[in-house]
């Protein structure tokens, strides 16, 4: 019997697991592992501080999405060995593998700025990239009367890169519906020089901002949170103050790729950006969040990576050499407040551009447009999450390469050869 080992049961793993699942030949055998007994929708976190979503929205049993036949060991990971083929638990015990898929995610990690996660942690100081940060979050903008907010990026790159934005417009509708809007200032604080990486959507993005009153500090090196005085201070002594701190922490890979010896500075896994096979063993391949691609961290990604990969794993099997499938595609909607969201489709070549999606010459959705319809679309990704994706269906007219039927360069229609 040979042994196909998928490390994390989260998007990316569960993915794996229900697309492999009656693909393998029959001398093969699928195990997962993870300590967890939640699986949490990690877009809901978004949502959460706003009430637009109650908790119970936010997370399911891990193992109602665990395909029949395969074995799922409940136990922490200690370490990789790959020059070994094998896989340490926390308990001692070894698994052996032919195969190795590592779906391990990433984690925030506010120790990596002196002073975030001090006497202010989820007091004055926030982040909503967790089930806590976001619940307690939400505890706190219920009796927040207004003041300096602060929200803020550590560095790139981070779990939907443009989820703080989203936060930043969500908070401007919030307050405007509670009435106290014009006793808030928001600051949008980021490493980077606009609002987002990709300048099509930057400009869209950064519009936005100013209609909305939310000043942006552009290229912000944090060095540290002064918590006694509520103000962050960057490298080159820049200081922006605040009341309320909404803040992305240092974006990091499962201290587990540290411990084997498999990661970059971050803790994510070089990973072959086409093919996604592991930069180090040619029997370990990697997808989602434990990457080190130069793509988006999202839940869009790993759904796209993992069709490109149950492909591969089977050339593997087979003796073949990968394909080179993989192109980064990218897709999300990007809320924008009061009922609106724009959508953006995109890869390692292509920047987001206008147009329509997914079907060319129809939509119904537009891209780079906020309108109400795409608002629609994003809360109703969640269905689409737990009774789609977490099952390994594909969404129909949506491919893992990005199309570019639909969509204008210039104003103009692509033309499809």
């Amino acid at each position: 019997m040979k042994k196909l080992l998928i490390l994390g049961a989260g998007s990316a793993g569960t993915m794996m697991a229900n697309h492999l699942t009656g693909k393998l030949p029959q001398e093969w055998k699928i195990t997962m592992v993870d300590q967890r007994e939640k699986h949490y929708y990690q877009p809901g976190f978004l949502f959460l501080p706003f009430r637009i979503y109650e908790p119970k929205d936010c997370f399911k049993s891990i193992t109602e999405y665990i395909p029949k036949g395969i074995e799922y060991i409940q136990q922490g990971i200690e370490q990789i060995k790959g020059n070994e083929n094998k896989v340490i638990l926390d308990d001692g015990t070894s698994i052996a593998y032919d195969l190795l898929i590592i779906a391990t995610g990433s984690r925030i990690a506010p120790e990596e700025v002196e002073g975030m996660n001090g006497p202010e942690w989820h007091q004055s100081v926030f982040d909503f990239y967790t089930f806590e940060g976001a619940s307690n979050l939400r505890e706190k903008l219920d009796n927040w009367d207004g003041g300096r907010l602060v929200v803020h990026i550590t560095e790139m790159p981070i779990k939907c890169p443009v989820a703080p934005l989203e936060f930043a417009f969500l908070a401007d509708s919030y307050f405007k519906d509670k009435g106290i809007r014009d006793r808030v200032t928001i600051d949008y604080v980021t490493p980077l020089d606009g609002a987002f990486t990709k300048p099509k959507a930057a400009s869209k993005l950064g519009y936005l901002l100013k209609e909305k009153g939310i000043n942006i500090v552009p290229d912000f090196a944090i060095a540290r949170v002064d918590n006694e005085n509520k103000k962050i201070v960057s490298w080159d002594e820049k200081e922006v103050p605040f009341d309320l701190l909404v803040t992305v922490p240092t974006n990091m890979g499962d201290d587990l790729i540290l411990r084997s010896g498999l990661g970059d500075d971050l803790n994510f896994v070089p990973t072959n950006k086409h093919t996604l096979q592991s930069e180090a063993f040619l029997n370990i391949f990697v997808l989602g969040d434990a990457t080190n691609l130069p793509t988006s961290k999202a839940g869009s990604v790993a759904h796209f990576e993992s069709e490109v990969l149950v492909k591969n794993i089977l050339r593997y099997i087979d003796g073949m050499p990968p394909a080179e499938d993989f192109d980064g595609h990218a897709n999300c909607f990007v809320e924008t407040g009061n009922g609106k969201a724009m959508l953006i489709d995109f890869n390692y070549d292509t920047e987001p551009l206008p147009g329509k999606f997914p079907i060319d010459g129809f939509g119904p959705l537009k891209l780079l447009e906020e309108n109400k319809l795409n608002h629609m679309g994003k809360l109703g990704f969640r269905w689409i999450y737990w009774n789609m994706l977490m099952k390994g269906r594909g969404i129909p007219f949506i491919t893992p390469q990005m199309s570019m039927k639909g969509k204008k360069t210039e104003d103009k229609e692509v033309e499809i050869v």
